[in-house]
């Protein structure tokens, strides 16, 4: 077996990193490395340019969207952490928080999926954690190609696997989500996963390294050569040549994490700790450098001291390694036992590997040496920014004299119902999320399947909603107004389950930004969610950007995921989507218009996704979703759901299937009827109420402005539909739901 000695002296020279521009290996342009070189004084060595590297990675420092990012509203009245630690935190009331962030883990599931989805789990619970807050929930947002496509088939199969093994194993419900499925996904599947958590306020951590002299812990398994420029992988394009990459893909261990985190937890509350962050993206380089750069500080790493899962791990390796489930905190001297006694109760590694210092620099030992010796500001402050070119794409440009009405009528309502219920975007993911279980933990009130997952708070009144959504094509069609839709429609989701929305967190997902068409797809998406933020006052309080999502074809759709958090004041305001009795009657609220581009319709029966997206009246928007939620609290609403993919007549259909109950409906719009019922028009939702309340909330729409409509009753066990009193639609609901719950079985088999 090589020593270690030898292991290192295989290990490029500064002279040969910079004449063989072994830098660019690692992801770094030539410009880049003189500004290291320039910061040191000197040539890096292989560790130090690594340590850049990473640092300096789309992933690790946002250098190609930061200059975006600064375009999000990020405070307000509830906001008590925005961007910049590792999760946000909002205020609830009565010394109470929400704790929440969403990540990607795209690269590494497209090349193991199960581990790579599972390990993406990992890392955002501990993300939560690591503010001191309880982690309650989890949900996520996929994106797939399509399920005729074996590989597809195998990728969505072990990441939903994935998903389900970790956060069962660890003991935390997911429960909820959203998955689309397109051509445009092939070869470069999503996967964001969203993790929530509760605290009280004077448990709040955050990633600091504070106090010159105090110890540095590392606590978590032994570290390995798993994950090693994990980072950077995940900073550029999928190619034929990234499953020779497989080894940067961590392996997660859910049990480790569940004691990691019950430890952490316990030293937080028994106020142990002075900060602390998980080791994620770049591992110990990047929780080392972020904490001492938040407090204005230096740190020494001793690197002999650091756990090690395998013989001979060199600087480079231990700093770059993204082995999973591991913590780095400070505490203060006095409190060193006590925090070794919890951790050794708990069966873990709980190792003093460094200090705090006031130099401002990161310095490395290795064998009594200094193996790396690095400013802290210019790994985490003086980070590359770039605000790369920005084009109109010519696609974007074709498509604003595409008519969309323009289709062939579809004569045959219901066969296109069926179509568009057996779309596996639409279908039921009932195969999905019953691979998970939502249910530990027992306060999971709104189960996955309704518009927003809801968590009740233990000892309160008060309840959690959560929704994540986007709608890809309508950003590939009109990236300002899809990211206007998508931060609308989350908060839609979580107002029709009777919650006032609160804050969001985002995962943006686009193709390379050194494309100027792509990078014109990232400002004007943001753009748009930028607005409807600042409309339904909705702060962002911190996210992630996943950029170089590309296959053999080009970049996928651009996909600005939005996860939405709401507040339930009451239990007995929560809301589900079901129609609920006989009788009760139905109110279509908003207006519907011959919007087609980017619909289910336009795909599944048109074959085609062209135009432009449906618009948005911002201020209708905030209109309707007040009075809404304000029905709701008022008790006058049995059900509510707002129309999404499908329009109308599959909202209506969802409806039935709740409960297993019909509708005889008579839908007034001027339009033809494939397209009343199928357009997908924003600010719409469907709301029962029994008939004894009928008046008043009606009463209620009027005196808000809210466009209406009685278009029906529930009751019977078929779903009648007719546009200007003539039936295009009379089915069973049996008959519908078994077309829509078999859809994702039947491709699986």
């Amino acid at each position: 077996m090589a020593t270690q000695q030898q292991l290192a002296a295989k290990e490029p020279t500064a002279e040969q990193i910079r004449d063989q521009k072994l830098y660019k290996q690692m992801g770094m342009t030539d410009e880049e490395y003189e500004k290291v070189v320039g910061h040191l004084g000197r040539l890096p060595n292989y560790t130090e340019t690594g340590v850049f590297s990473v640092m300096w990675s789309e992933h690790c420092s946002y250098k190609n969207s930061k200059v975006v990012l600064r375009r999000f509203p990020t405070t307000g009245e509830r906001v008590l952490m925005g961007p910049g630690e590792g999760a946000g935190i909002v205020d609830i009331g009565d010394n109470q928080a929400v704790v929440f962030k969403i990540e990607s883990h795209n690269h590494p599931s497209a090349i193991e999926p199960y581990q790579g989805a599972a390990t993406g789990v990992g890392g955002i619970i501990r993300d939560i954690f690591s503010m001191g807050a309880r982690p309650v929930a989890l949900m996520n947002s996929l994106r797939f190609g399509r399920l005729t496509n074996d590989r597809v088939k195998y990728l969505f199969e072990h990441v939903v696997s994935g998903i389900a093994g970790y956060g069962n194993c660890i003991g935390i419900p997911t429960v909820g989500g959203e998955i689309m499925f397109d051509e445009s996904y092939e070869g470069n599947p999503l996967v964001n996963a969203m993790c929530v958590g509760l605290i009280e306020h004077e448990r709040i951590q955050r990633g600091v390294a504070q106090g010159v002299g105090n110890p540095v812990f590392y606590v978590g398994p032994a570290t390995g050569r798993d994950g090693i420029h994990g980072a950077t992988f995940a900073s550029e394009e999928l190619t034929s040549e990234s499953e020779a990459k497989r080894p940067a893909v961590q392996v997660g261990d859910p049990f480790m994490e569940k004691l990691v985190m019950e430890a952490c937890l316990e030293v937080i509350e028994r106020d142990l700790v002075l900060g602390i962050q998980d080791m994620g993206a770049a591992g110990l380089t990047c929780s080392s450098a972020e904490m001492a750069s938040k407090a204005g500080n230096g740190m020494d790493l001793y690197l002999d001291k650091v756990p090690q899962r395998e013989p001979g791990m060199t600087p480079y390796e231990m700093m770059l390694s993204e082995s999973q489930e591991r913590m780095l905190f400070v505490t203060t001297p006095d409190k060193e036992e006590a925090v070794k006694e919890v951790f050794k109760r708990w069966g873990l590694f709980c190792e003093v590997v460094g200090k705090v210092t006031d130099t401002g620099r990161l310095t490395l030992y290795h064998n009594g040496q200094v193996a790396a010796d690095m400013p802290v500001t210019a790994l985490v402050d003086d980070v590359p920014q770039y605000h790369k070119p920005s084009k109109v794409p010519e696609y974007y440009l074709k498509n604003e004299s595409v008519d969309t009405t323009a289709y062939p009528e579809v004569t045959d309502i219901e066969g296109a119902l069926l179509k568009v219920l057996a779309s596996p975007t639409v279908a039921s993911k009932e195969w999905v999320y019953h691979q998970y279980d939502y249910m530990v933990r027992t306060a999971t009130v709104v189960q996955p399947g309704s518009d927003a997952a809801v968590v009740r708070i233990d000892g309160t009144r008060k309840a959690i909603a959560m929704s994540t959504d986007c709608n890809g094509r309508y950003a590939y069609l009109d990236p300002e107004v899809g990211g206007r839709i998508a931060v609308a429609e989350a908060a839609r989701n979580v107002v029709c389950s009777g919650a006032e929305p609160l804050a969001i967190t985002d995962n943006l997902n686009f193709g390379s930004p050194e494309k100027p068409e792509i990078f014109w797809q990232l400002e004007k998406a943001v753009d748009g969610m930028a607005e409807a933020c600042r409309v339904l006052n909705t702060p962002v309080i911190g996210g992630n950007v996943s950029l170089y999502n590309e296959n053999a074809r080009g970049a996928i759709y651009p996909t600005p995921v939005v996860g939405m958090v709401g507040l339930v004041h009451d239990v007995e305001h929560i809301t589900t989507q079901g129609f609920k009795k006989e009788g009760d009657v139905i109110f279509l609220l908003g207006e519907t218009y011959a919007e087609l581009g980017g619909s289910e319709l336009q795909l599944v029966v048109h074959g085609v996704t062209e135009g432009r997206p449906p618009k948005l009246d911002l201020a209708v928007e905030r209109k309707l979703q007040k009075t809404v939620l304000a029905a709701i609290q008022g008790g006058l609403v049995a059900s509510a759901h707002d129309l999404s993919e499908g329009g109308l007549a599959v909202a209506l259909a969802e409806c039935c299937f709740a409960n297993e109950v019909g509708a005889d409906v008579d839908v007034r719009i001027n339009l033809r009827p494939d397209i009343a019922l199928f357009s997908e028009s924003q600010s719409r939702v469907l709301l029962t109420c029994k008939p004894e309340k009928a008046d008043a909330l009606q009463m209620m729409l009027v005196e808000n402005g809210v466009q209406m409509s009685r278009i029906g009753t529930v009751g019977g066990k078929k779903l009648t539909v007719r546009v200007r009193g003539n039936a295009v639609i009379d089915k069973s609901v049996e008959d519908l739901e078994k077309t829509w719950k078999d859809a994702i079985p039947c491709l699986m088999s």
